[in-house]
């Protein structure tokens, strides 16, 4: 599971930095509908929940009792 989560987490950063980049370019052109910032929004969503995960997984096999897998 952990493994998995690491892959999402790196493809949603890759999403994060394309939406991004994305919103910037079309910023040139004047200002964008708003549904455009969802797509920089989005990832960055789902990034800060695998984020978390990814932070506390290691504190929770701790409390648990078990050791890193």
């Amino acid at each position: 599971m952990s493994r998995l989560t690491r892959q999402i987490h790196r493809w949603l950063s890759i999403a994060f930095v394309a939406g991004v980049v994305n919103y910037m370019a079309l910023m040139t052109k004047g200002q964008p509908p708003y549904w455009v910032g969802l797509f920089a929004l989005v990832p960055l969503i789902l990034l800060a929940v695998t984020g978390l995960y990814l932070f506390v997984l290691p504190y929770a096999l701790k409390w648990r009792g078990r050791t890193k897998a």
